[in-house]
Protein backbone atom coordinates (compact mmCIF):
# COMPACT_ATOMS: atom_id res chain seq x y z
CA UNK A 1 0.00 0.00 0.00
CA UNK A 2 1.46 3.28 -0.64
CA UNK A 3 2.23 6.07 1.48
CA UNK A 4 -0.51 8.16 0.25
CA UNK A 5 -3.55 5.43 0.90
CA UNK A 6 -1.98 4.85 3.99
CA UNK A 7 -3.31 8.51 5.02
CA UNK A 8 -5.94 8.91 3.12
CA UNK A 9 -8.86 10.11 5.60
CA UNK A 10 -11.36 7.23 5.86
CA UNK A 11 -14.49 9.65 6.18
CA UNK A 12 -15.22 13.08 4.75
CA UNK A 13 -14.07 15.66 7.48
CA UNK A 14 -17.38 17.19 8.59
CA UNK A 15 -20.83 15.46 9.94
CA UNK A 16 -23.84 16.14 11.16
CA UNK A 17 -24.60 15.82 14.73
CA UNK A 18 -27.77 16.87 16.92
CA UNK A 19 -28.93 19.87 14.65
CA UNK A 20 -25.01 20.97 13.23
CA UNK A 21 -22.28 20.45 11.41
CA UNK A 22 -18.98 19.46 12.84
CA UNK A 23 -15.16 18.36 12.17
CA UNK A 24 -14.94 14.49 11.98
CA UNK A 25 -12.80 14.00 14.61
CA UNK A 26 -14.70 16.54 17.31
CA UNK A 27 -17.96 14.78 16.88
CA UNK A 28 -18.31 12.72 20.08
CA UNK A 29 -21.14 11.04 22.50
CA UNK A 30 -20.69 10.47 26.48
CA UNK A 31 -20.51 6.71 27.33
CA UNK A 32 -24.15 6.64 28.79
CA UNK A 33 -25.41 7.04 25.44
CA UNK A 34 -28.41 5.28 25.40
CA UNK A 35 -27.89 3.33 21.66
CA UNK A 36 -24.74 2.67 22.77
CA UNK A 37 -25.52 0.65 25.85
CA UNK A 38 -28.60 -1.22 24.38
CA UNK A 39 -28.50 -0.90 21.07
CA UNK A 40 -31.52 1.33 20.09
CA UNK A 41 -30.47 3.06 16.87
CA UNK A 42 -31.47 2.85 13.63
CA UNK A 43 -29.70 3.89 10.40
CA UNK A 44 -29.26 3.78 6.83
CA UNK A 45 -26.82 3.21 4.16
CA UNK A 46 -27.56 5.16 1.20
CA UNK A 47 -25.04 5.50 -1.90
CA UNK A 48 -23.82 8.54 -4.26
CA UNK A 49 -22.36 7.73 -7.48
CA UNK A 50 -20.63 10.17 -10.27
CA UNK A 51 -22.68 10.36 -13.00
CA UNK A 52 -21.58 8.60 -16.20
CA UNK A 53 -20.89 12.20 -18.36
CA UNK A 54 -18.75 13.18 -14.81
CA UNK A 55 -20.85 16.27 -14.61
CA UNK A 56 -22.69 15.62 -10.99
CA UNK A 57 -22.78 13.33 -7.97
CA UNK A 58 -26.29 11.57 -7.57
CA UNK A 59 -27.55 10.00 -4.41
CA UNK A 60 -29.83 6.92 -5.22
CA UNK A 61 -33.30 6.48 -4.22
CA UNK A 62 -32.63 9.28 -1.62
CA UNK A 63 -36.32 9.46 -0.62
CA UNK A 64 -36.98 5.50 -0.10
CA UNK A 65 -33.85 5.42 2.19
CA UNK A 66 -35.08 8.55 4.14
CA UNK A 67 -38.90 7.00 4.44
CA UNK A 68 -37.68 3.93 5.26
CA UNK A 69 -35.24 5.73 8.20
CA UNK A 70 -38.27 7.47 9.39
CA UNK A 71 -40.42 4.06 9.70
CA UNK A 72 -37.53 2.20 12.15
CA UNK A 73 -37.05 5.60 14.26
CA UNK A 74 -41.00 5.16 14.35
CA UNK A 75 -40.64 1.42 16.03
CA UNK A 76 -38.36 3.13 18.64
CA UNK A 77 -39.87 6.09 19.60
CA UNK A 78 -37.10 8.46 17.87
CA UNK A 79 -38.16 11.42 16.96
CA UNK A 80 -36.75 13.17 13.58
CA UNK A 81 -36.84 15.76 11.51
CA UNK A 82 -38.83 15.92 8.44
CA UNK A 83 -37.95 14.61 5.29
CA UNK A 84 -37.54 17.20 3.39
CA UNK A 85 -35.52 18.56 6.10
CA UNK A 86 -33.58 15.65 6.11
CA UNK A 87 -33.04 15.34 2.03
CA UNK A 88 -31.22 18.63 2.10
CA UNK A 89 -29.05 18.20 5.42
CA UNK A 90 -27.96 15.22 3.48
CA UNK A 91 -27.36 17.54 0.40
CA UNK A 92 -25.71 20.07 2.66
CA UNK A 93 -22.83 17.56 3.87
CA UNK A 94 -22.03 16.55 0.98
CA UNK A 95 -21.78 19.83 -0.34
CA UNK A 96 -19.67 20.98 2.31
CA UNK A 97 -17.32 17.73 2.06
CA UNK A 98 -16.88 19.07 -1.14
CA UNK A 99 -18.07 15.29 -2.15
CA UNK A 100 -16.89 14.62 -6.04
CA UNK A 101 -16.94 10.88 -6.68
CA UNK A 102 -18.66 7.97 -5.54
CA UNK A 103 -20.09 8.02 -1.66
CA UNK A 104 -21.33 6.23 1.26
CA UNK A 105 -24.17 8.07 3.53
CA UNK A 106 -24.79 6.97 6.76
CA UNK A 107 -27.69 8.38 8.57
CA UNK A 108 -28.07 6.99 12.18
CA UNK A 109 -31.04 8.39 14.83
CA UNK A 110 -30.72 7.13 18.19
CA UNK A 111 -31.94 7.06 21.84
CA UNK A 112 -29.53 9.59 23.63
CA UNK A 113 -29.90 9.96 27.42
CA UNK A 114 -32.93 9.82 30.07
CA UNK A 115 -35.39 12.66 30.31
CA UNK A 116 -35.69 14.07 33.94
CA UNK A 117 -38.13 12.15 36.11
CA UNK A 118 -37.34 8.77 34.05
CA UNK A 119 -36.24 5.83 35.66
CA UNK A 120 -32.58 3.91 35.10
CA UNK A 121 -32.97 0.86 32.69
CA UNK A 122 -33.96 -0.42 28.86
CA UNK A 123 -36.49 1.63 27.96
CA UNK A 124 -37.75 3.84 24.81
CA UNK A 125 -39.84 6.17 26.48
CA UNK A 126 -38.51 8.95 28.47
CA UNK A 127 -35.61 9.18 26.31
CA UNK A 128 -34.54 11.86 23.83
CA UNK A 129 -33.45 11.78 20.84
CA UNK A 130 -30.16 12.15 18.64
CA UNK A 131 -29.56 12.14 14.67
CA UNK A 132 -25.95 12.19 12.88
CA UNK A 133 -25.13 11.77 9.24
CA UNK A 134 -21.59 10.86 8.05
CA UNK A 135 -20.00 10.48 4.68
CA UNK A 136 -17.07 8.89 2.82
CA UNK A 137 -16.01 8.13 0.02
CA UNK A 138 -17.04 4.40 -1.67
CA UNK A 139 -16.73 2.58 -4.82
CA UNK A 140 -17.08 -0.85 -5.55
CA UNK A 141 -15.27 -2.68 -2.79
CA UNK A 142 -16.68 -6.33 -2.82
CA UNK A 143 -15.05 -9.42 -4.67
CA UNK A 144 -15.64 -8.71 -8.59
CA UNK A 145 -15.17 -12.26 -9.52
CA UNK A 146 -18.04 -13.50 -7.61
CA UNK A 147 -18.54 -14.04 -3.72
CA UNK A 148 -18.63 -17.90 -1.75
CA UNK A 149 -21.20 -18.48 0.48
CA UNK A 150 -22.18 -20.84 3.11
CA UNK A 151 -25.92 -21.72 4.39
CA UNK A 152 -24.67 -20.08 8.47
CA UNK A 153 -26.10 -22.55 11.30
CA UNK A 154 -26.91 -18.80 13.17
CA UNK A 155 -30.95 -18.01 12.09
CA UNK A 156 -31.78 -14.75 11.05
CA UNK A 157 -33.66 -12.98 13.80
CA UNK A 158 -37.17 -13.67 13.96
CA UNK A 159 -39.34 -10.30 12.99
CA UNK A 160 -41.43 -10.82 16.21
CA UNK A 161 -37.76 -10.65 18.12
CA UNK A 162 -36.66 -8.22 16.56
CA UNK A 163 -38.64 -5.51 13.76
CA UNK A 164 -36.96 -7.68 10.77
CA UNK A 165 -38.11 -4.82 8.52
CA UNK A 166 -36.16 -1.94 10.67
CA UNK A 167 -32.65 -1.23 10.41
CA UNK A 168 -31.74 -1.51 14.17
CA UNK A 169 -28.20 -1.30 15.05
CA UNK A 170 -28.38 -4.19 18.20
CA UNK A 171 -30.05 -6.71 16.03
CA UNK A 172 -26.47 -6.69 13.78
CA UNK A 173 -24.90 -8.79 16.12
CA UNK A 174 -27.25 -11.49 14.48
CA UNK A 175 -25.41 -10.25 10.87
CA UNK A 176 -21.85 -10.09 12.25
CA UNK A 177 -21.91 -13.78 14.46
CA UNK A 178 -23.35 -15.10 10.91
CA UNK A 179 -20.28 -13.48 9.10
CA UNK A 180 -17.54 -14.26 11.42
CA UNK A 181 -18.27 -17.72 11.37
CA UNK A 182 -18.38 -17.98 7.29
CA UNK A 183 -15.09 -15.90 7.25
CA UNK A 184 -13.62 -18.03 9.56
CA UNK A 185 -14.76 -21.58 7.51
CA UNK A 186 -12.84 -19.63 4.11
CA UNK A 187 -16.25 -18.32 2.63
CA UNK A 188 -16.87 -14.55 1.62
CA UNK A 189 -20.18 -14.45 3.47
CA UNK A 190 -23.30 -16.67 5.08
CA UNK A 191 -26.94 -17.31 3.93
CA UNK A 192 -29.17 -17.25 6.66
CA UNK A 193 -32.13 -19.15 7.22
CA UNK A 194 -35.28 -17.88 9.32
CA UNK A 195 -36.85 -19.74 11.92
CA UNK A 196 -39.12 -21.73 10.16
CA UNK A 197 -36.27 -23.12 8.10
CA UNK A 198 -36.59 -21.09 4.80
CA UNK A 199 -33.81 -18.91 3.26
CA UNK A 200 -33.56 -15.17 4.13
CA UNK A 201 -31.11 -13.02 3.82
CA UNK A 202 -27.47 -12.99 3.54
CA UNK A 203 -25.30 -11.00 6.73
CA UNK A 204 -26.26 -7.11 4.87
CA UNK A 205 -28.03 -8.03 1.93
CA UNK A 206 -31.45 -9.52 0.40
CA UNK A 207 -30.75 -12.96 -1.90
CA UNK A 208 -32.20 -13.59 -5.54
CA UNK A 209 -31.66 -17.02 -7.04
CA UNK A 210 -32.59 -17.82 -10.87
CA UNK A 211 -34.30 -21.22 -12.22
CA UNK A 212 -34.83 -21.65 -15.66
CA UNK A 213 -34.83 -18.42 -16.34
CA UNK A 214 -36.89 -17.64 -13.55
CA UNK A 215 -36.09 -14.18 -10.62
CA UNK A 216 -37.58 -16.02 -7.34
CA UNK A 217 -36.27 -13.98 -4.09
CA UNK A 218 -37.77 -14.99 -0.21
CA UNK A 219 -40.50 -12.50 0.24
CA UNK A 220 -41.34 -9.66 3.02
CA UNK A 221 -42.83 -12.47 5.53
CA UNK A 222 -39.43 -14.21 5.44
CA UNK A 223 -38.44 -11.94 8.32
CA UNK A 224 -36.02 -9.95 5.82
CA UNK A 225 -35.15 -6.25 5.64
CA UNK A 226 -37.66 -4.22 2.87
CA UNK A 227 -34.48 -4.02 0.99
CA UNK A 228 -34.43 -0.81 -1.77
CA UNK A 229 -32.00 -2.47 -3.42
CA UNK A 230 -34.30 -5.57 -3.73
CA UNK A 231 -36.59 -3.39 -4.92
CA UNK A 232 -35.25 -1.80 -7.74
CA UNK A 233 -33.91 -5.08 -8.22
CA UNK A 234 -37.50 -6.60 -9.40
CA UNK A 235 -38.74 -3.56 -10.70
CA UNK A 236 -35.46 -3.33 -13.29
CA UNK A 237 -35.66 -7.26 -14.26
CA UNK A 238 -39.64 -6.72 -15.12
CA UNK A 239 -39.15 -3.35 -17.03
CA UNK A 240 -35.94 -4.51 -18.42
CA UNK A 241 -35.99 -8.36 -19.17
CA UNK A 242 -39.99 -8.67 -19.08
CA UNK A 243 -38.80 -11.53 -16.14
CA UNK A 244 -41.27 -12.89 -14.22
CA UNK A 245 -39.77 -12.77 -10.60
CA UNK A 246 -41.52 -15.30 -8.33
CA UNK A 247 -41.41 -13.29 -4.09
CA UNK A 248 -41.99 -17.02 -2.08
CA UNK A 249 -40.82 -18.85 0.21
CA UNK A 250 -36.98 -21.15 -0.88
CA UNK A 251 -36.02 -23.93 0.71
CA UNK A 252 -32.25 -24.64 1.35
CA UNK A 253 -32.11 -27.47 -0.74
CA UNK A 254 -33.67 -24.93 -3.59
CA UNK A 255 -30.30 -22.93 -3.10
CA UNK A 256 -28.04 -26.04 -3.73
CA UNK A 257 -30.18 -26.61 -7.14
CA UNK A 258 -29.77 -23.33 -8.59
CA UNK A 259 -28.37 -22.10 -12.08
CA UNK A 260 -27.55 -18.69 -10.64
CA UNK A 261 -27.31 -16.99 -7.09
CA UNK A 262 -27.01 -13.15 -6.29
CA UNK A 263 -26.78 -11.05 -3.25
CA UNK A 264 -28.12 -7.32 -3.60
CA UNK A 265 -27.86 -4.35 -1.25
CA UNK A 266 -26.88 -0.44 -1.16
CA UNK A 267 -23.16 -1.40 0.05
CA UNK A 268 -22.84 -4.62 -1.84
CA UNK A 269 -24.61 -3.33 -5.08
CA UNK A 270 -25.28 -6.76 -7.41
CA UNK A 271 -23.13 -9.21 -5.84
CA UNK A 272 -22.78 -12.26 -7.97
CA UNK A 273 -23.07 -15.56 -5.92
CA UNK A 274 -20.01 -18.15 -7.71
CA UNK A 275 -20.25 -20.83 -5.20
CA UNK A 276 -22.73 -22.11 -2.66
CA UNK A 277 -21.32 -24.73 -0.31
CA UNK A 278 -20.18 -27.01 -2.90
CA UNK A 279 -22.46 -26.07 -5.52
CA UNK A 280 -20.65 -24.46 -8.32
CA UNK A 281 -23.27 -21.39 -9.53
CA UNK A 282 -23.61 -19.57 -13.70
CA UNK A 283 -23.83 -16.66 -11.72
CA UNK A 284 -20.23 -15.31 -13.57
CA UNK A 285 -21.21 -16.68 -16.82
CA UNK A 286 -21.13 -13.39 -19.26
CA UNK A 287 -25.01 -14.20 -20.52
CA UNK A 288 -26.24 -15.61 -16.99
CA UNK A 289 -29.38 -13.09 -15.69
CA UNK A 290 -26.97 -11.74 -12.77
CA UNK A 291 -24.78 -9.95 -15.26
CA UNK A 292 -27.94 -8.94 -17.16
CA UNK A 293 -29.23 -7.23 -13.57
CA UNK A 294 -25.97 -6.16 -12.44
CA UNK A 295 -25.35 -4.10 -16.21
CA UNK A 296 -28.77 -2.20 -16.15
CA UNK A 297 -28.32 -1.73 -12.54
CA UNK A 298 -25.13 0.25 -12.78
CA UNK A 299 -26.68 2.08 -15.82
CA UNK A 300 -29.63 3.34 -13.55
CA UNK A 301 -27.56 4.38 -10.29
CA UNK A 302 -25.26 6.01 -12.91
CA UNK A 303 -28.04 8.04 -14.70
CA UNK A 304 -27.75 6.32 -18.09
CA UNK A 305 -31.45 5.34 -17.89
CA UNK A 306 -33.78 8.18 -18.67
CA UNK A 307 -36.70 6.57 -17.03
CA UNK A 308 -35.42 6.24 -14.13
CA UNK A 309 -34.06 9.48 -13.23
CA UNK A 310 -36.95 9.55 -10.22
CA UNK A 311 -34.27 7.23 -8.40
CA UNK A 312 -31.52 9.91 -8.58
CA UNK A 313 -30.90 13.35 -6.04
CA UNK A 314 -28.58 15.66 -7.34
CA UNK A 315 -26.02 16.78 -4.97
CA UNK A 316 -24.97 19.94 -7.14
Amino acid sequence: MSEAMDTKPAHHPWVYLNGEMVAAQLAQLPVTTQAFNYGTGVFEGIRGYASHDGGNVNIFRLDAHIARLISSASLLLINLPTPAEIAATVRDLLQRNDTQGDCYIRPLAFKRHLLPGSGFGVRLSGVSSGFSINSLPMTTYVKQDGLRCTISGWRRVSDNAVPARAKITGSYVNSALAMEAAQRGGYDDALMLNSHGNVAEATTANIFVVKKGKLITPPISAHILEGITRDSVITLAKDFFNMTVEERDILPSELLTADECFLSGTGLEIAPVKQLDHHALQSMASESVTQKIRQVYQQAVRGELKDYQSWLTSVY
